[in-house]
């Protein structure tokens, strides 16, 4: 073969041209897909989602002076709002977020309060009071009358069993959990939730969390108490009109 002649062209199989095609078209589409939302499949954060200095620093003040003011709330005389003139509480947060010193937060994650707009039933026992004292800011409370226990158990009521939440709309679940208490359907429950009775315990254990609807006409937005014109503390029985409102 002469030294200018040109070499032939290995020849390609067109399946294989398809194939290489394919793979560069996908590390394209890959690599616009990782630049667009990161190397991790997250978004990209936006320079005004980056916290700054400054915000740590007021977020960490806000925790601080959230644990002095619980500790200050702890040591005034109890007050007359916080003597039960009911033994049944119904408990709804309605505050609280970055604000909060984790102290704070362990008290209503223990009052079964994680989110905002979620209200429990509870004993008004001496411990529990003291807890409502140390978290007046976010929560509120007051003495649920029998129609509301009864719509609430029956329109947002649900339980926990074997870690999973499981509607009440079956009485044989009622049973499988509260049956050795001799609870066996929704009307044993509200029952018991309404007097306070002997095995109310086991049954607010049993029960997850109300998820109530933003009221109404909206919250004053204050955190002074109720009776000072705010939102927070107890409310006694008018409780039952925010219930109205949420349920």
């Amino acid at each position: 073969m002469a030294e200018g002649e040109t070499k032939a062209m290995a020849y390609i199989p067109e399946v294989i041209l398809k194939k290489r095609k394919h793979k560069e078209e996908s590390l394209a589409l890959t690599r616009k897909t990782q630049l667009e939302f990161g190397k991790y499949g997250g978004k990209k954060r936006k320079v005004e989602d980056i916290k700054r200095p400054e915000q740590f620093i007021k977020e960490f003040r806000d925790k601080e002076l959230d644990l002095i003011r619980m500790k200050q709330r702890t040591k005034r005389p109890k007050s007359a709002s916080l003597t039960p003139k009911s033994k049944l509480l119904f408990i709804i947060r309605i505050q609280g977020k970055n604000d909060m010193h984790p102290k704070t937060r362990k008290i209503l994650y223990n009052l079964k309060l994680r989110r905002i707009f979620h209200g429990v039933f509870m004993k008004a026992t001496a411990g529990v009071l003291e807890m409502l004292q140390r978290v007046e800011p976010y929560v509120t409370f007051g003495y649920p009358n029998p129609k509301n226990v009864s719509e609430l158990i029956y329109k947002k009521g649900y339980g926990m069993l074997n870690k999973q939440r499981v509607p009440l709309i079956d009485n044989t679940i009622i049973e499988q959990a509260l049956g050795k208490h001799g609870i066996l359907c929704l009307e044993d429950i509200v029952h018991e939730i309404a007097n306070v009775g002997p095995h109310f315990k086991e049954i607010t254990n049993f029960l997850g969390p109300f998820a109530l609807s933003k009221p109404k006409g909206g919250l004053q937005g204050k955190r002074a108490s109720y009776k000072d014109g705010g939102d927070t503390g107890n409310r006694e029985d008018e409780i039952n009109d925010l219930i109205d409102k949420m349920n």
